[in-house]
């Protein structure tokens, strides 16, 4: 398990769920978002996310940038 505070850098794919943004890991899992905007342009493509792991799975997203 990841701990809280840690540096999130991955790759994989955004998805919106209802009113909330998820990243579907490459290594499996996923990750809900706290985003500082809302990446609409991006969903269901390929992204790398830049964070910081605030909770269990969940990310408080620095970016969210095209793969």
């Amino acid at each position: 398990m990841v701990a809280i505070g840690t540096r999130i850098n991955e790759i994989g794919t955004l998805v919106r769920d209802g009113g909330a943004f998820y990243l579907s890991r490459d290594v499996g899992g996923r990750y809900e978002l706290e985003l500082h905007r809302t990446p609409v342009d991006l969903v269901e493509k390929r992204v790398r996310l830049i964070g910081t792991l605030v909770g269990p799975d969940l990310v408080n997203a620095d970016g969210v940038a095209p793969a």
